[in-house]
């Protein structure tokens, strides 16, 4: 049966089989019938309203001529993943993009966030999260409020679980110095920073006010890894989300501006040291 809202992850299997066949040359109706089907059912495996099994995405790479096994080996594992994450007891309650961002957290091999408005959520404490959720306009109800404070709190566990993924956040100082709460919150948040960028797996960065040659105070993303490079993702950071973007012109363009925002930050060490002074200020 056709899936009525099909996941970010369950759209993504679909557009990169797409890519194989438009690479291939081929189109709809000529996929369909190599594949022996009618040409609905190659469009719907393509847009995520339907599944696909592994014996279907393995005979759709070798009918489009792909030699990339590793990729192959990643669509397969994407159509045949089943995994109920916590973030489905969140489904109907808070808009999907909520739960994609999660899932796409939970599969990401590694993260690479830049901050230059708020700290990023995987390092908010629940007195932050609650300032920043609360400050909406219209004003959310509680009933609303609360599960997105709850979800954000959850989404940590990646950072945290037995097998963490590798996490890198380039914060800038105006992020650390805004008060969202009050005095006591600021400090409790820059202290979270601080615990969390103790463990061997998150690497916080910090970009001071007095560098000099960074002109990118408008840049926020997310860059998630994917099992194959093909397969990273990448987000804009908005007040309303955004989408995630996954064409290869665009992940390149992320890299780099990653790259290029982290060549003006602090290291590690000397960011620690410069949280830790902006919390003994507080």
């Amino acid at each position: 049966m056709p899936r009525k809202q099909p996941t970010a992850r369950q759209q993504r299997l679909g557009r990169e089989l797409r890519r194989l066949r438009e690479a291939a040359g081929m189109t709809g109706r000529q996929a369909a019938a190599l594949l022996g089907v009618i040409s609905v059912t190659v469009s719907q495996i393509e847009s995520g309203v339907a599944g696909v099994s592994e014996a279907r995405v393995r005979r759709m790479g070798a009918q489009y001529a792909c030699a990339d096994a590793d990729l192959i080996e990643a669509l397969v594992k994407m159509a045949t993943d089943r995994t109920e994450g916590w973030w489905e007891e969140y489904r109907n309650i808070l808009p999907p993009g909520f739960l994609d961002l999660a899932e796409l957290e939970h599969h990401a091999r590694y993260l690479r966030v830049i901050s230059t408005a708020h700290v990023p959520g995987l390092l908010q404490t629940e007195a932050y999260a609650r300032a920043v959720f609360t400050y909406m306009v219209p004003e959310l109800p509680a009933s609303e409020l609360e599960p997105r404070v709850a979800h954000r709190m959850r989404r940590r566990v990646v950072v945290e679980r037995d097998c963490p993924v590798d996490y890198e956040a380039v914060v800038h100082e105006g992020v650390l110095r805004t008060r969202v709460a009050d005095r006591s919150a600021a400090r409790a948040q820059l202290e979270e920073i601080l615990r969390q960028s103790e463990r061997p797996n998150v690497t916080v960065r910090v970009i001071p006010f007095d560098v000099d040659g960074f002109a990118g105070a408008n840049t926020s993303m997310l860059y998630a890894s994917g099992p194959v490079p093909q397969l990273d993702t990448a987000k804009r950071d908005a007040p309303h989300g955004g989408p995630f973007l996954d064409a290869a012109s665009q992940l390149a363009r992320f890299r780099t501006l990653f790259r290029k925002v982290e060549s003006a930050s602090l290291d590690p060490v000397r960011s620690r040291d410069f949280i830790q002074r902006l919390a003994k200020e507080l």
